[in-house]
């Protein structure tokens, strides 16, 4: 039962990391909500399977309490959960492009596999997890084969508490998560390797990469840059873009659908008025909290105080720096504010109850009593008190009711800042303000906890401190107004000429968004989009949308969708330009090149808008940057890299001009060559690009990604 007393050793500090737990998971539904009246349940589809929505909840269900579990967190933002459906989300596409490709291959991953793979306990993914050698702290085989035995005694045993229980099965199913991992990461692995044995380098291959590198070439460099061209002087015809279009086609292949759109984003801002009334409310605050109540707990909650406060002396490191900076300067006792912090928009007002010395560890080890009815905890509890100070042995009490005898440390600045109802709070005080070796008991929920503190570590100047912080935020009748307006505008605009031509003179502004994909999760940066992605993904094109409410409920939207880029080839027109550009810079370079061509050096210079410089230290293997002409320019180095010395080379077109170069010094590196070292190079560049298999196997699955339809 080793683990199961290393988890009663943390006695009510899991009591409370269970509550938060449940407020958590309650807070968490809320974005589990599915359309209920929805068709369609799938969320995508790889090689012809799909995945329905409750399929993929329950994946990033299970992945949600792995990251909590792994991070020692009760909850997380809603940032990090979009990241884990996204995570979830390629986790189960990859496993299954490579599933299907290492079935046919006839690769498997067996159980001996696996087991070889947690004897051997380096796997990345084992030192991560719990089952750890104290002393160590590396992964213990013995320990996890202990858990995994109790867990598997898990419903026989049923002097388990029921929070331990429900702590082994979360335990129990972030192991399964674990193993199955290792078996899926494992044959990935393998058809990597599998590609990756396919690839040799040789000798040549290795002598030509290390010259690449480490021979260095110097030039002169006369260039006449293509701006130096009006493009007004270029004339382009749509039978010439066709043509480089189908020359390059293939480059404008895209393997999901996109859409190019305009919006107005509007974000309701706090009034005049509003600011002055949050003020006012603060002064009255910090008019109160100079007769604070009792129950100071409440009176914090009932202002809307963005800061918890707890019965708790707390390090001012854990304190915003508008209210920490002032702390040393404020008497106790004494409120300071009201007073207004720009850096969060905040009126704010604090007063300090204490300052005290306090231990940031404490050694401790404790009891807790709780029986079928109050009566009987608390004569319980009072037996053993009493027998503890009269001189009892610990150890034996302990046993005889079956709880830890090893002590425990607690670190108080992991609570501090937390909301902390009162019984907790009564505990740690308890804790804190002990005398070494004395005997405490505190009532905690319905039962009794009997605490000793043997030690105590790194005292700190720590503050109890009662803050009310208030951002700035707009009123009910500022919302209105903002929705008003902007609803008036949407009504007398209905169609996308007539927003695109009176947005400016009612004072929103046009946004442009081109290749928004629909994995995406946000419309311009803003929270709470989905109802935008879905009518973006589910109209045509000119079509204007109606208002919509988002973000923190302060932004209001309007979209108006001008194109759809379906996958496969774009469309000649909305790469058109791209084409035009390109050509452009062909017929200047075509201009330019017949003025530099059959001169030498010295004329290339004098040519009219050329410029010149010096360039140094050009390898093969690295893009030249051109400083006068402000460009990367790669062709330039295959050419200084094979010109020989003294030499000048003919007109090169490059990306922003048309240049000529003179060697005019090369060197070898003082690096020394070996061929070993230098193929493994080699190969591991190439395994590098072969690693981008995935991608080719993505397009050939077809895969559909509809998440943004649920999610």
């Amino acid at each position: 039962m080793a683990t199961l007393q290393k988890i009663r050793s943390h006695g009510p500090l899991l009591v409370i990391v269970i509550g938060l737990a449940l407020f958590a998971f309650i807070a968490g539904d809320m974005w589990k909500v599915i359309q209920p009246h929805s068709q369609k349940q799938d969320v995508g589809v790889i090689n012809g399977k799909t995945l329905n929505v409750q399929e993929f909840q329950q994946m990033v269900d299970e992945y949600t309490e792995v990251v909590k579990m792994a991070q020692g967190v009760n909850a997380l933002n809603d940032q990090q959960l979009t990241q884990i459906k996204d995570q979830v989300w390629q986790t189960y596409v990859n496993n299954q492009l490579i599933s299907t490709e290492a079935k046919k291959l006839g690769l498997t991953v067996t159980d001996k596999e696996i087991q070889n793979i947690i004897d051997e306990g380096t796997n990345p993914l084992l030192t991560q997890t719990p089952f750890r050698n104290p002393q160590t702290g590396a992964f213990d085989k013995d320990e996890l084969k202990n858990f995994l035995v109790q867990y598997a005694n898990l419903g026989k045993n049923n002097n388990i508490p029921a929070q331990y229980a429900e702590y082994y099965e979360k335990l129990g199913t972030y192991w399964k998560f674990i193993e199955r991992t290792l078996r899926e990461s494992t044959l990935a692995e393998k058809y990597q390797n599998l590609i990756n044995k396919s690839i040799l380098s040789n000798p040549i291959d290795a002598q030509n990469s290390f010259d690449a590198r480490t021979i260095q070439t110097d030039v002169l460099l006369a260039a006449v840059p293509f701006s130096s061209i009006p493009d007004s002087t270029i004339n382009i015809t749509k039978e010439e873009i066709q043509k480089l279009y189908n020359q390059k086609k293939e480059t404008f292949k895209q393997t999901v659908e996109t859409r190019n759109f305009q919006y107005i984003d509007v974000t309701v801002v706090p009034s005049d008025s509003d600011r002055a009334q949050v003020k006012k409310e603060v002064t009255e605050y910090a008019e109160q909290l100079a007769s604070p109540t009792a129950d100071l707990a409440t009176f914090i909650r009932s202002t809307g105080s963005t800061i918890n406060y707890s019965n708790i002396a707390i390090n001012k490191t854990v304190l915003p720096t508008d209210v920490s900076s002032h702390l040393d300067s404020v008497a106790i006792g004494e409120v300071f504010g009201p007073y207004y912090n720009q850096a969060d928009d905040s009126y704010n007002a604090f007063r300090v109850i204490a300052k005290v010395s306090s231990p940031d560890s404490i050694q401790f080890r404790q009891l807790q009593v709780a029986l079928e009815t109050s009566d009987k905890t608390k004569a319980l509890a009072d037996s053993i008190f009493g027998a503890l100070k009269g001189g009892a042995d610990f150890e034996n009490i302990a046993k005889t009711y079956g709880q830890n005898t090893e002590s425990n440390w607690i670190y108080t600045p992991a609570f501090e800042g937390s909301a902390i109802n009162e019984d907790n709070a009564n505990f740690l005080n308890s804790l804190i303000n002990a005398s070494i070796n004395e005997w405490n008991m505190q009532k905690v929920g319905q039962g009794f906890i009997i605490s000793q503190v043997l030690d105590k570590k790194s005292y700190k100047d720590k503050y109890n401190i009662a803050v009310v912080k208030r951002p700035v935020e707009f009123s009910k009748d500022t919302y209105n107004k903002a929705y008003n307006d902007f609803s008036q505008f949407v009504a007398q605009n209905p169609k996308k000429e007539d927003v695109l031509k009176n947005a400016e003179n009612s004072g929103y502004n046009i946004l442009e968004r081109s290749d928004f994909n629909s994995a995406e999760h946000y419309v311009g940066g803003v929270s709470n989009t989905r109802e935008v992605i879905k009518w973006i993904f589910g109209n045509k094109e000119n079509e204007v949308s109606p208002l919509f409410e988002c973000g923190n409920n302060n932004h209001l939207m309007i979209v108006i969708l001008n194109r759809i880029n379906n996958a496969g080839y774009r469309n000649i027109n909305s790469v058109a330009d791209v084409l035009r550009a390109e050509i452009v810079r062909g017929k200047k370079a075509e201009q330019i090149m017949g003025q530099m061509k059959g001169v030498d050096f010295a004329a290339a210079k004098a040519i009219p808008n050329a410029l010149s410089d010096t360039v140094k230290h050009i390898t093969f293997a690295a893009p030249v940057y051109v400083a006068v002409t402000r460009a990367s320019e790669p062709v330039l180095s295959a050419y200084a890299s094979k010109t020989e010395v003294n030499k000048t080379t003919a007109p090169i077109k490059g990306n922003a001009g048309v240049y000529v170069m003179q060697v005019i010094n090369r060197e070898k590196g003082t690096e020394t060559f070996n061929d070993a070292n230098e193929e493994a190079l080699v190969k591991s560049n190439l395994n590098r690009y072969a690693s981008m298999f995935i991608s080719d196997l993505y397009e050939k699955a077809k895969v559909k990604d509809e998440r943004y339809l649920f999610f």
